[in-house]
């Protein structure tokens, strides 16, 4: 459990850095702006590999594992549809389109819908720990972006047409089907809805 706990440790709080703009200024003026991009990534895959090894360790170890509630069959249907408009959402964040300005953070929402999907399809403590950090650290991030002023200028002069929307859409439903069916039992080992495996 503990190795867990010292990914997210890692992974969330460096992610916290950007919430405080004086902290974050701060270290870029001791370090410069290259080295504490150099340190923000490396801290960041470091935070995200130990997260998996301690995730699935305990997978492995149902002893180290307690079941806190053991979740009805309906929560994982649930979970499987919810977990559609996050990937929409997702590559919305990657994707300039008008889902991305209408949405204004489309990660941050794909964050708290794929951790509140998790959430509900699961009673583990390793689950709890894992999605349960992610969605608060997606709420807190939320709250602080309104707090912050975004002096960033946006790098298109023309908001982007509707052809991108479609890109956005058709992406994001090829890698929900990918990972609906046999993408998310490769990669993490559970098939989201046992009669697809």
């Amino acid at each position: 459990m503990m190795v867990l706990i010292v990914g997210l440790i890692l992974f969330l709080g460096i992610h916290l850095l950007p919430t405080s703009p004086e902290l974050r200024d701060g270290l870029k003026e001791r370090l410069g702006e290259n080295v504490y991009k150099i340190l923000f990534s490396l801290i960041s895959l470091a935070g995200l590999v130990v997260i998996v090894l301690g995730f699935h360790k305990l997978q492995l170890h149902p002893g180290k594992n307690p079941i806190l509630w053991d979740p009805p069959v309906w929560t994982r249907h649930i979970a499987v549809a919810l977990m559609f408009p996050a990937m929409i959402l997702l590559v919305a964040s990657i994707i300039p389109s008008r889902i991305r300005t209408a949405t204004r953070h489309p990660m941050l929402i794909a964050i708290k819908i794929w951790a509140l999907a998790h959430l509900l399809a699961n009673g583990d403590l390793a689950s709890l720990l894992l999605f349960g950090s992610f969605l608060a650290f997606a709420v807190y991030d939320r709250i602080s972006v309104k707090r912050r002023v975004t002096a960033t200028p946006s790098s298109f002069a023309q908001p982007p047409g509707a052809f991108n929307d479609v890109i956005v859409v058709v992406v994001g439903v090829a890698l929900y089907a990918a990972l609906l069916f046999g993408g998310h039992q490769w990669l993490i080992g559970v098939a989201p809805i046992p009669s697809l495996s």
